[in-house]
């Protein structure tokens, strides 16, 4: 697996943010975990203020703290559980996943920081003239209708242990949309769920759409860390 880094001004970011594994080099989802866990280790001993993770899957199906049976693949395939908030949901190829590993200050909110999170991805989208948005009472990114239900864009799902935030967020990028009908996404079966490059009208891979998260993350790092 090929690690490369993408920098970031210093005077931007407190943790340094590595772009690992994208397609066809994808990441295992447990090799993931681990990753995290070494982020979160080096935070507690004081080695350093945190790890920005972005990278890509293959396929797997997720189930967060709050995911009910009924939610999961209707096809039985395997569902690796994880201590993060929110439900079931897919990873795979196409799809940008960054796990933001790193300490909040002391007063910051893990909503606020949820908050902060879809307003970098709304600014990240924008550049490829998409206009995502908030839907009350929702977490992640969507895309709004005059004539049907919204759909979602992308995920966030954290969990935070004294402080430290683990898990992240997955911006569906180029990715295959037809797992996720074999799941209720997110445990919300009244919406739908779309890609970027759908709702530009052009192929657009996670690895052209990473840096633009980068420098938009790079401002919320920056904001809700010590």
């Amino acid at each position: 697996m090929a690690t490369a880094s993408m920098p970031i001004p210093s005077t931007h970011s407190r943790a340094p943010m590595l772009a690992l594994g994208f397609h066809p080099d994808c990441v295992p989802y447990e090799r993931g975990l681990e990753l995290q866990a070494e982020a979160v280790d080096r935070i507690e001993q004081g080695l350093d203020r945190g790890t920005v993770l972005l990278l890509e899957h293959p396929p797997v199906y997720t189930a967060g703290r709050r995911a009910e049976p009924d939610e999961y693949p209707s096809d039985g395939s395997p569902v690796v559980a994880v201590d993060r908030g929110g439900r079931v949901t897919w990873h795979g190829p196409g799809q940008l996943v960054c796990y933001p590993v790193v300490r909040l200050r002391s007063g910051a909110g893990v909503v606020d920081f949820v908050r902060a999170l879809e307003t970098a991805i709304i600014d990240t989208v924008a550049a490829f003239g998409v206009s995502g948005t908030r839907v009350e009472g929702r977490s992640g990114v969507w895309v709004t209708h005059p004539d049907h239900p919204p759909t979602k864009l992308a995920q966030i799902g954290l969990h935070a242990r004294a402080g430290i935030i683990t898990h992240g967020i997955a911006i569906n990028c180029c990715n295959d949309l037809e797992p996720f009908s074999r799941i209720v996404p997110c445990g919300i079966p009244d919406a739908g769920v779309t890609t970027l490059s759908a709702l530009a009208g052009r192929r657009i891979p996670p690895e052209i759409v990473a840096p633009d998260l980068q420098v938009h993350l790079a401002h919320v790092i920056a904001e809700f860390t010590a």
